[in-house]
C-alpha cells in the first residue's frame, strides 16, 4: 500500500506551533510547564501551540479552531473564560491580590469550602496539588511517628516530590533510602493492602490513594480501607485532585460516603486558576497551626497560596456547581460523548480495540492493537485524525461547556477515525499512518 493511500482527509500543517514549540524547547525543559502537555505526547509536528480559549473551544496559533478535552489537564471544567469566574477573578484584582497579613477573603474561601466538603473540619491552600499531597504526607508522618509511606501501585500521580517520583522511571535524583521509604499497594485488593500492613508493622504513616479513577472502587473497598487504617493506626488519605467536584461536589468522599482523615483537592476547584486544597480532621491539620501542645510541623507556607483572585475564582466554581447542577451536566455530556464514540467504534468494526473507560466526567481512551494490547501507534494514528477533525483530545474528560453539537461533531470524527484505524489493523502496521514517531508515555527513564 503507498503511503499516499493511507491519507483520508486533508493533513494537518502547523508551521507557526512547530516554530515555537522549537522555542519552547530551546528555553523550557521538555518544551511545556508540565510533562503531560509536552510534544511528545502528540503525533510528531502535530502538537498545536495555543493561543487563546473561549467555552469549549481552543484556537492554536495557526489559526485552527479544536474542540478540547481534558482542558487545561482536567482543571478546566466550566470551560475557558467562564464569566461567573472571571468576574469574581476580575474584582479582586482590582483590590489587590497579596498582603503582609491574611485578607478577608482567606476566611470567606475557607467557609465555602468547608461547606461544600462538610466532612472536612480544617483546610489550607496553596497552588498545586503536589504541595498538598506532600503536606499530607508530612503531617501522618508526624501524627504516627512512621516513616513509611503506602501508595496505591495502580494510579498514575500523586506528587512531584521524592516520596512518590522515586517510584517511576523518572527517579533520577531521588535517592535510594528514599525510595525505601514508599511502599506500594494495589487498588481494590483490601487482603493485600493488610497483608502490607502487617509486614511493615507500626511502620506506615499512611495509605495515600486515588478513591477512584477509570473504574468504580469495588463495593465496600473504600470502608474496608478505612477500617484497615483504622485499625493499623495509620492515616487515610484521599487524592480529590480528580474527583472532587467531577464525582460530586464533595469529591468521592461526598459520593461513597467514606470520610478519610485528610484529603486534597485541586484542578476544578479553580476552573484554571492555581489554587488546591489541603483538607481533614482537625486534630490533624492543626499540627500545622498555633493552637496545640505538640512539636509544630511545617505544613503549607507560600507566598502565593492564598492571592484573593485563585481564591475568589474557587469560590465561583464552587457557588456555580451547586447552583448550576455542574456534576450532573458533565456526567451527561460524558454518557452522551461514551455512547456516540462506542456506537461509532462498533460501526467502524474496531469496537474492541478503542475502549471508552471510566465515570461519564472522566473519560478516558485506549487504543488496542490487533492482538488487544494497549499500543503507542495506534494511539497516534487515532490522536492524529482526530486532530485533522479538529478535537484536541488526549482524553475524552468533558467540560460543562460542550454542546450537544460539540458531542455530535466530535462523533463524527471518532467514526473517521475508526475507518483508517480499521484499515490499519487489517494491514496489521499501523506504521503508513503516522508520519513520525509515535506518541511516547510521561513515565519513561530516558527522552
Amino acid at each position: 500500500m503507498a503511503t499516499e493511500d493511507c491519507v483520508e482527509t486533508a493533513e494537518l500543517q502547523l508551521p507557526r506551533s512547530r516554530m515555537a514549540n522549537e522555542r519552547l524547547h530551546a528555553l523550557i525543559p521538555g518544551g511545556a510547564h508540565t510533562y503531560a502537555k509536552g510534544d511528545d505526547q502528540y503525533p510528531e509536528n502535530l502538537a498545536p501551540v495555543i493561543s487563546h480559549g473561549r467555552g469549549a473551544h481552543v484556537w492554536d496559533i495557526d489559526g485552527n479552531r479544536y474542540i478540547e478535552y481534558g482542558s487545561g489537564l482536567r482543571s478546566v471544567s466550566l470551560g475557558h473564560a467562564h464569566p461567573r469566574v472571571i468576574e469574581a477573578v476580575r474584582r479582586e484584582l482590582d483590590r489587590g491580590s497579596n498582603f503582609v497579613r491574611p485578607s478577608i477573603v482567606e476566611v470567606e474561601a475557607a467557609e465555602r469550602f468547608l461547606a461544600t466538603v462538610p466532612t472536612a473540619d480544617m483546610v489550607k491552600f496553596a497552588k498545586n496539588g503536589s504541595d498538598a499531597t506532600t503536606a499530607a504526607v508530612r503531617l501522618a508522618r508526624a501524627a504516627t511517628g512512621r516513616p513509611r509511606v503506602a501508595i496505591c501501585a495502580d494510579h498514575p500521580f500523586l506528587s512531584v516530590d521524592d516520596w512518590f517520583i522515586g517510584t517511576t522511571p523518572m527517579s533520577a535524583g531521588v535517592p535510594a533510602a528514599t525510595k525505601e521509604l514508599t511502599v506500594t499497594f494495589p487498588y481494590g485488593d483490601l487482603a493485600a493492602t493488610e497483608e502490607l500492613l502487617t509486614r511493615y508493622h507500626d511502620e506506615i504513616a499512611c495509605l495515600i490513594l486515588e478513591p477512584a479513577t477509570h473504574t468504580e472502587p469495588p463495593p465496600g473497598y473504600l470502608a474496608g480501607l478505612r477500617e484497615l487504617a483504622d485499625r493499623h493506626g495509620c492515616v487515610l488519605i484521599f487524592d480529590e485532585m480528580i474527583t472532587g467536584f467531577r464525582w460530586s461536589e464533595a469529591g468521592a468522599q461526598g459520593l461513597y460516603g467514606v470520610v478519610p482523615d485528610l484529603s486534597t483537592f485541586g484542578k476544578a476547584l479553580g476552573n484554571g486558576f492555581a489554587v488546591s486544597a489541603l483538607a481533614g480532621r482537625r486534630d490533624l491539620i492543626e499540627r500545622g497551626g498555633l493552637r496545640h501542645s505538640g512539636d509544630r510541623v511545617f505544613l503549607l507556607s507560600t507566598t502565593h497560596g492564598a492571592e484573593t483572585h485563585s481564591l475568589a475564582a474557587a469560590m465561583a466554581v464552587q457557588a456555580t456547581y451547586v447552583e448550576e447542577g455542574v456534576t450532573a451536566r458533565l456526567h451527561a455530556l460524558g454518557e452522551r460523548l461514551a455512547a456516540g464514540v462506542r456506537d461509532a467504534a462498533a460501526g467502524m468494526g474496531v469496537g474492541d480495540h478503542i475502549v471508552v473507560r471510566g465515570r461519564a466526567s472522566n473519560l478516558v481512551f485506549a487504543t488496542l492493537d490487533e492482538n488487544l494490547q494497549p499500543s503507542q501507534e495506534y494511539r497516534t494514528l487515532f490522536l492524529r485524525r482526530l486532530l485533522a477533525g479538529g478535537v484536541l483530545a488526549p482524553s475524552f474528560v468533558v467540560s460543562s461547556a460542550l454542546s450537544d453539537a460539540d458531542i455530535d461533531r466530535t462523533v463524527e470524527v471518532v467514526a473517521q477515525a475508526c475507518a483508517v484505524y480499521r484499515k490499519a489493523l487489517d494491514a496489521a502496521d499501523p506504521t503508513p499512518w503516522l508520519a513520525g514517531r509515535p506518541v511516547k508515555p510521561v513515565f519513561r527513564r530516558l527522552a
